[in-house]
């Protein structure tokens, strides 16, 4: 899995993108509240560990999710 923080601008907020390993979109939230899509699409239990990604991540760079089961 993927993930891709996009800025947003003006009155248009920063959005969050989580893609599978083909690139498809699997999820597409706001940053500000991103736990209810997460839980949604399946990534409920993932949510404490994608949050602590997106804040580290810089805008625009696609970072590559590998859990440690």
């Amino acid at each position: 899995m993927y993930i891709i923080k996009i800025k947003g601008k003006a009155k248009i907020p920063d959005y969050l993108q989580v893609r599978d390993t083909n690139f498809t979109l699997i999820a597409y939230t706001r940053t500000d509240r991103p736990e209810k899509a997460l839980e949604k699409c399946g990534l409920g239990k993932r949510v404490p560990e994608i949050l602590k990604i997106m804040h580290e991540i810089p805008f625009g760079q696609m970072t590559k999710l590998e859990f440690n089961d």
